[in-house]
Order: C-alpha cells, then structure tokens, then sequence
C-alpha cells in the first residue's frame, strides 16, 4: 500500500512495523503537513464484523485519552474495506530493540522508563481502559527520552475466531497475568503485573518465565516462582527489586492496589535511606512456612512414639493393643500447641526489640523535610545545581518538550514545586527543546510562485523567502533546489528560505563556422559548451572539406548554451558547376611608374571576392578560375590605383561542359624591371578564406 493515499488525506511513505492484526505505515497528513502512523487492519479481518466493531470502538476509547507517555489517537477511518487507525508519529525505537540492543539497562534508566510507563497506566485506568497488552514492543522511546505507551484497547478486539489465527495473544504469553493465562476477566492489576515483568527485563535481560510452548509459560505463571532480579543482577538495589515483587505477585490482593501506589513506589525507590531497605514480605510466604513446620516437626520427635512394651501392657490392663500410628496420632494433638506458642513468645520479643530500635534511632534515620525551591525557567544545569544543593536528586536525562516561549534547554516545568519533600527525594525536571518544529514541503519542481505561496501557508513570511536565479536547462521560474531541504525540521516563524530558481539557459552569439575543416568547427563547438549532433556531406560551390552551413543559428546570433549544432561540409562542386579559366592583362597607369591594381570576381561561390592585390610597373596577365552555376554567372571586375579599370562579363552558357585551361597568352618571364607583390591575403588567391580562386587560381604570367 506505500504510495497509496488513505482517505484523500493519509499518503503512506513506507511500513514501520507491525503484528498479528495489523501493519504499520509511516504517513504523512496532507492536510496538516505532518508525520503520522497509520495502523491499517489486516485483510483477514476486514470482514470479521465483531472485530471490526470493537476494533472501532477501542479505538475511539483510546481516542479519548490525553497524556504525554500515551500515543494519541488522531483519525478512525475506512476506505473501502481498509480500516485505519491515525495516530501520532514516535521518531525513534521500541523498548524491546533498546533491550536487545543494551541489556541490562541501568537502573535509573529502567526506574525512569517504568515511571513513565506507570504514569500512563494510572491515567488510562482512571479512564476505564485498560491496555491488556503491556510488553515493550508496545513501549516507544523517543529520540527526545519521552516514554510513549501505544495500542490501548486493541487487545480486547481479538474474537474468538481470530484468537488463534493472528497468534498475538501467544506471542504475548510471556508478559501475561496469571489471570488473564486462566483467561478470567483482567483488569488495573494485570497491567501492573504484565510492568513488573517489563521492568525484570530491563534490569536484567531476560524474561523471568521461559518455556517450550506458550502453555508451559501460561503454567509457569500460574504454579512457578521465578529467578529473583538480585540474582540475575547483584547491582538491583534492594528497594528497586521489592517494586518487582510487589508487582508480580501472583495474588491480585498482594500486588500495587493501583498504578499510582506503584508509581509513588518507583519515584522513591532510589532514594538513599531505601538501597539497602530489607527483602519486602509477604503474608502468604510466612504462612505457607508456618504450614511446611507444623506439618513436618512432630513426626521426627521420639518422645511422640510409643515402645513395644507399652503397647503389651496397656493391653494387659484391658485395654485393647493399639498400633505405633495410631498411638502417635492419640498423643500428638496434647503437644502441637507447644511449639507455636514458643515462635509466637519469640515473635513478640523481637518485634518489641525491632520497635524500640526504630524508635531510638528515628531521629538519625528518618531525612529531614526540605522545601523544593521552584526551579523554572532556569537553565537545566542551574536548575540541577540549585535542587542538589538542599539534598534533592534530579533525574537524567531529563524528559524534554518543544515550547514557544521558552528557551532551549531551559526548564519548562518540574513534577513537585511549591511543597516540602523529604531529603534525597527525586525531582523530574522538562526541559525545552525549543520552538515546535515542522517537516520542511517539498517546493523543488514547482514554479517559484507556487512554492513560495505553500510556504506562506504553513507561516513562512515572503520577507523571509530568498530567491537566487541561476542559468538552467529548465523551463523559467522553475525551483531547482531549496534551503533548508526537503524534510528537515525547521521553524516556520523564524526560519529563512532560499529557493534556487531557472532563470532559463544562459545565452551566447553563435560561432562563425563557415569555411573551417570539420576537426576546427568540433573544436569551436566544444569550446562554447555547444552540442554536435549531426555533420551532413553534400556538394555545394565551397571548397571541398570545408564547412558551408550550420544550424540552428547564423554567425553572431543568439543561441542558448548546451544547444544542438547540425552542420553541412563540403563534398565537392555539384555536377552542373562549370570552371572557366580565364586571363586578365593589366596595365600601369603610366609606363614605367608604378600602380596598385586589385582584380575581384563573382562566380557561384559569392560576389565580389577579392583575388589578388599587386603593383605593376608594366603590363601584365593574370590567369583565375571561375565557378560557374546554372542560375549565376561570372564576372571579372578590375580596379586600377582605387578606381574602375575594367569589367569582364563570363556568361554560364559560353562555357562548354568540359574545359580545358586555356594557357596565357605569353609564356616569356617577367621583365628585370617589373614588380609584382599580393597583398593581403593568399598568395594563391583572394584575401579570406573564402575568396581567391579556391585553389584554381594560377600563378602570374606577365607578357
């Protein structure tokens, strides 16, 4: 059921436990933005209708209890045939893990976690509830040391028809009442039993009945007596091991009358005057001895039994003979009274000795009476100190809670104030722990508008909202990560919220690839965090192997980084492309003087392309090739010391489909005095990359 959502409210996270009857799922409440427990109700049960009604009903009960140590009962629910229980959500452990884990605690740990439990027993009782069912598994700690008490009233809910199919009550046989193993109505008392047994295992890490099967420990309960705690544990103190054994008597009428007298027991028990207070007894024990030494003392004394003789003669005196039993059994009832009125003289002179002892040495023993100074709202070590120094102890760690007004790690209440307690007495001090924390939302994913209106409404003020805007693939506005994160405890009235925001991917001006290699183009890309894609080869008017398209964007437009690039190379002219060899002859100005003559051309490949720049004193001819296309034609235009020399059209239509290069019109080499320098670009060609003849253009034959 992880992922499912209960009652449009409940969205279960993962499974935390659970038993015979039911399982149980950590939730969040969307409602109210916060963690809970939800025990849903096995599928074998979902139609027991008995079960289901009482399973209700002990929830609504349970429902109606309001304590620190108990587990609250939010929510009853069903969605379709799932029956729910909403309960409150204890972040930490079990008490049967922390024994299996650190076994035998100590005892001011287990004395601590017993009061708890204790008080919790004490309100549900007084409540008419009685849990029927206490074993550590159903004992939560805390991470803050607060003892919460869960699964009031669910055992009553098991029926007849399912008693032996969940197997919770077998699997709970070792913490049961000798009552409730003879299966008579339970009530306060097997509660206390079920503590005692609780605290036995704390302090020494073992359960005081252990058997074969279920019914071999239900008997043990009834008939056995167990191990004493100072057997299995010499550190017990004397008073906390008389707490046990008062509570696990197998007499109701010997046990804790409720579970306030246990609770005052425990909260005295490690007092210094009570350590090494004698073994608590019991009237049953003293009167089970007095019965063993009633029955076994007189038939071992002689003088109870008659001699042969003795029989013979009373028989001659008339008397009819009598067997050795029968004359024993005549004479014993003259002389039982003489042994107990011997212990009862001895009893009585022992307790008039143990009387007078008492009263001479109560001034010494008895503590004085201290007055608990009020402690509140002080640092918990000042706290300490001040309640220490008039002889009072405190307990540790101290219980804590969360407060809105006050302080961390100051104290918020103490259990006894404003009255005197005797000397060495135990105070518990609640200490905060601050303002009461909430789950950090989850805002990641959301537009910034939407995540900032969720936190106004669980109290975070928009002053207090943050944003940082960085460049991101994501859609604008898109909240990337937050601060504090996603379910981490944070404090809504005062905490601060940073929220990293998409302001869209960052932007840069396309790169000039036209005329590279392919090897130079991949080069540029990489360098400007750009993405190659896809490299088509086709024939156009560049120059074979160079680069004469790209997309998606033209040179120096904008393009977004991280963007695809396509480009399209070169693979040669297309079929119908002409190449028309051609010879220019230029003249100086003035014979003999010197002039710049710049010679450009405009072909398929572009307009204007400047091919070669030089100075002449004489005449001379220049050979270049142009590339001609279908839909554009030559041209050929000269320009003399900065001004129009001469212009030659080059039809596509006068070039025939294959031509051979015409030679120049003089091969004779250049005069002594002529001069010819290019400037400005290839000495093959025009100026750039893509100008001059494209490797077509041939060297100077001046005439």
């Amino acid at each position: 059921m992880i992922g499912h959502t209960l009652g449009g409210r409940y969205e279960l996270l993962a499974r935390v436990g659970g038993g015979g009857m039911a399982l149980v799922y950590k939730a969040r409440d969307i409602l109210l933005n916060r963690f809970v427990a939800v025990k849903v109700l096995r599928q074998q049960f979902m139609h027991d209708e008995e079960f289901i009604r009482r399973f209700r009903r002990e929830a609504q009960a349970a429902a109606s209890l309001s304590h620190p140590n108990i587990v609250s009962i939010y929510d009853v629910g069903q969605e379709d045939d799932a029956h729910y229980i909403v309960m409150e959500y204890v972040d930490g452990n079990n008490l049967n893990e922390i024994i299996r884990e650190r076994a035998p605690l100590q005892v001011e740990e287990a004395v601590r976690i017993a009061s708890q439990i204790c008080d919790a027993l004490d309100h549900a009782h007084h409540n008419q509830i009685i849990h029927r069912d206490i074993k550590p598994h159903n004992i939560l700690i805390g991470k803050n040391g607060r003892v919460k008490v869960t699964d009031f009233g669910i055992a009553r809910a098991v029926t007849s028809s399912t008693i032996t199919q969940t197997g919770s009550v077998v699997g709970s046989v070792h913490y049961f009442s000798p009552e409730h193993a003879k299966g008579v109505t339970t009530g306060e008392k097997s509660d206390i039993y079920s503590l005692g047994i609780v605290l036995y295992q704390m302090l020494t890490g073992r359960l005081p009945f252990l058997g074969e099967s279920p019914i071999s420990v239900a008997l043990k309960h009834l008939q056995e007596p167990f191990e004493e705690p100072r057997l299995v544990n010499p550190h017990i103190p004397q008073s906390v091991e008389n707490v046990i054994l008062r509570a696990m008597r197998k007499n109701q009428q010997e046990r804790y009358s409720s579970a306030k007298s246990m609770l005052a027991d425990l909260e005295t028990c490690l007092q210094p005057q009570r350590l090494h207070e004698p073994r608590v007894q019991f009237a049953s024990d003293m009167d089970d001895d007095e019965e063993e030494r009633t029955r076994v003392i007189p038939a071992l004394k002689p003088d109870m039994r008659l001699s042969g003789q003795e029989t013979i003669a009373k028989a001659g005196e008339g008397q009819q003979p009598k067997r050795r039993d029968e004359a024993e059994n005549e004479e014993e009832p003259k002389r039982r009274w003489v042994l107990p009125t011997v212990f009862a003289v001895i009893a009585v002179v022992l307790i008039g000795i143990l009387i007078w002892a008492v009263m001479a040495l109560k001034g010494q023993l008895s503590p004085k009476d201290v007055e608990i100074p009020t402690v509140v709202g002080m640092p918990f070590a000042d706290a300490k100190a001040e309640l220490e120094k008039v002889g009072l102890h405190v307990v540790e760690p101290p219980p804590v809670e969360p407060s809105d007004t006050v302080e961390k790690d100051r104290v918020i209440k103490q259990d006894k104030q404003d009255m005197a307690v005797k000397e060495g007495a135990t105070i518990t001090l609640t200490v905060s722990s601050g303002v009461q924390l909430s789950p950090m939302p989850k805002v990641t994913e959301q537009s910034y508008d939407d995540a900032v209106e969720m936190l106004k409404n669980i109290g975070v003020d928009e002053s207090r909202i943050h944003k940082n805007e960085i460049n991101d693939v994501s859609e604008i506005g898109t909240v990337l990560d937050q601060e504090p994160k996603a379910e981490t405890d944070f404090d809504p009235k005062k905490a601060t919220v940073t929220l990293t925001v998409s302001k869209g991917p960052q932007s840069i001006k396309m790169p000039n690839l036209m005329g590279m290699t392919l090897e130079e183009a991949k080069a540029e890309i990489e360098r400007n965090n750009l993405k190659l894609v896809e490299v088509n080869n086709e024939p156009s008017y560049s120059t074979k192997g160079l680069v004469f398209e790209q997309y998606p964007a033209k040179p120096d437009e904008p393009i977004d980084v991280g963007s695809e690039v396509k480009l399209w190379v070169s693979s040669g002219y297309p079929e119908e492309a002409k190449e028309r060899p051609y010879d220019v002859t230029v003249s100086p100005a003035t014979e003999g003087v010197t002039s710049t003559i710049v010679i450009k051309y405009s072909d398929a490949r572009g307009d204007n392309i400047e091919y070669k720049t030089m100075k002449i004193k004489e005449t001379k001819t220049v050979r270049l090739t142009l590339v001609l296309s279908p839909t554009k034609a030559g041209k050929i235009t000269v320009y003399r010391d900065d001004q129009f020399y001469s212009e030659v059209p080059v039809p596509y239509e006068d070039v025939p489909a294959s031509v051979e290069p015409e030679p120049p019109a003089s091969s004779e080499p250049p005069s002594g005095d002529g001069t010819v320098e290019g400037e400005g670009g290839n000495p093959e060609g025009g100026a750039d990359g893509n100008g001059g003849d494209n490797g077509h253009g041939e060297s100077e034959n001046p005439q």
